[in-house]
């Protein structure tokens, strides 16, 4: 592939590849759970407006949540490859080519993002057929899923932009971008939901142009930083003409990636196919449930994501002892954070529930019953989550894939069915396959890692920064 040369224009943060591991992994990590905070903000002020219409208004939202993830996921695998490409780069303070990756991974992104939306708005109603969704939830879901299919490409184009700026280490700017469009979706929710200042009731609809249009501002903004050059990237129009010999390294490195997230995706449609047959109120706890289960991954993405870039930086620097001492600590942080957070859900699991759904006693003792099965086993989430963000670091992107495809199709899946259809626990089978995938995904990651084998991993080759390095290093030894 050909490497086009810039001047470098901008100073390299030597904190990520040198000194406190802990100060790194935490001045990384905090602006990043601040943005996963806010940005599942998002799901939790529709919860909360969308709540208050009910169960089946809730069921409609929560139906829309695996078959969102398998569209995303698929797309998502480029957005993996451009991130760890990035950090790499960095690392190894080559900014061309950190430029270059940047714009050419938002190409492929923004191309699969409006096929994948184009797909999925056809197909919403067949899908919905397929789930067997109860009547009094179908209308509602429908309206939902082609609004959020609409605004696929803003949601794509803003994650992608947040994930290369946190390749190259700034995690500032996105989450100062997601607090203001936040904002502007709580101001949105109940005016178009409720039919507030003269806009049209518009129910569960509203909810998703609220979002669109917060996403649509979002990913205009973050555009605007890209080309501005301030923040690590600066892309140019010219770099945007097709680079036909990185999508296929894209791919090549992406695909595993996109394989496993849509492995995990489709999981989650069969425990929805599942969880439907049972009926509307347990079909709305498991949607709150998933509600909480998004807000206590919110540590265990923002050190997942730090770990990351860290770890990438690192082996693109050459230094990786450093990565794994990152590895060790932030398995340790992510472990003991997660536990004690499912610890609280333990304790406060109905008034959880109740906060999204107040007015249904059925859903909240369901529900509660669901966060309490799942919540013991946050800890080994997290440890997974560690381990497989220095995996993704490093290139290791085919056993991150068979980590999920045995975590979702050996082991999730076949033991929900089995003990919801065939023994007595019904709708606590299905729960109690979460934890249980948890435990052993855990234990499988952690002897991948172990294996050591990502430690002899590198994608870059030697830059053209390294190369004069050690044309001058060569020249001094000769004098």
């Amino acid at each position: 592939m050909s490497e086009p040369q810039r001047p470098a224009r901008r100073a390299f943060d030597s904190r990520l590849v040198e000194g406190s591991i802990t100060r790194s992994l935490f001045l990384l990590a905090i602006p990043i759970m601040g943005a996963n905070i806010l940005q599942v903000a998002y799901q939790l002020i529709d919860a909360f407006w969308v709540g208050r219409l009910g169960a089946a208004a809730v069921a409609a939202v929560s139906i829309s949540m695996p078959v969102m993830f398998v569209l995303i996921a698929a797309g998502m695998g480029f957005a993996i490859a451009g991130t760890t490409l990035i950090a790499q780069y960095t690392g190894a303070r080559d900014h061309a080519m950190v430029d270059h990756v940047a714009a050419q991974t938002l190409v492929t992104i923004v191309a699969v993002s409006v096929v994948l939306g184009a797909i999925g708005f056809a197909l919403v109603p067949w899908l919905l057929h397929l789930m067997g969704v109860a009547a009094d939830v179908y209308e509602n879901g429908l309206a939902f899923m082609r609004v959020v299919f609409v605004a696929l490409p803003f949601l794509f184009v803003y994650a992608m932009v947040q994930a290369l700026m946190r390749g190259v280490g700034e995690v500032k700017a996105p989450l100062y971008i997601v607090a203001g469009t936040v904002c502007m979706n709580f101001v949105l929710d109940p005016v178009l939901i409720f039919g507030k200042f003269g806009a049209p009731a518009l129910g569960v609809m509203g909810a998703a142009i609220a979002t669109l249009i917060a996403q649509a501002v979002a990913a205009a903004i973050a555009l605007r930083l890209l080309f501005g050059g301030r923040y690590g990237i600066h892309v140019h129009w010219r770099d945007f003409r097709p680079d036909m010999a990185f999508a296929k390294r894209a791919f090549l490195l992406g695909y595993p990636a996109s394989i496993e997230q849509s492995a995990r995706g489709l999981g989650m449609m069969a425990l929805t196919f599942l969880i439907t047959s049972f009926g509307t109120v347990v079909t709305a706890s498991f949607g709150v449930g998933v509600n909480v289960f998004n807000v206590m991954m919110i540590p265990a993405m923002g050190f997942s994501m730090a770990t990351s870039t860290l770890v990438g930086q690192n082996i693109g620097a050459g230094n990786i002892g450093r990565a794994e001492k990152v590895a060790q600590l932030a398995s340790l942080i992510m472990f003991s954070v997660l536990t004690v957070l499912g610890i609280l859900c333990l304790i406060f699991a109905p008034s959880i529930v109740a906060f999204f759904v107040p007015e249904d006693a059925r859903v909240i003792a369901e529900g509660a019953v669901y966060i309490r099965i799942v919540a013991w086993s946050f800890g080994f989430i997290g440890l997974q989550f560690a381990l497989t963000g220095v995996l993704r670091a490093a290139g290791e992107m085919i056993p991150v894939m068979v980590i999920g495809l045995v975590s979702q199709w050996v082991l999730q899946i076949p033991l929900a069915y089995v003990l919801s259809e065939h023994t007595a626990m019904g709708a606590d089978g299905i729960w109690w396959s979460t934890p249980a995938a948890n435990v052993v995904t855990a234990a499988i990651a952690g002897l991948w890692f172990a294996r050591g084998s990502w430690k002899t991993k590198r994608l870059i080759g030697q830059t053209p920064t390294q190369v004069l390095q050690e044309k001058v290093e060569e020249e001094a030894q000769m004098e």
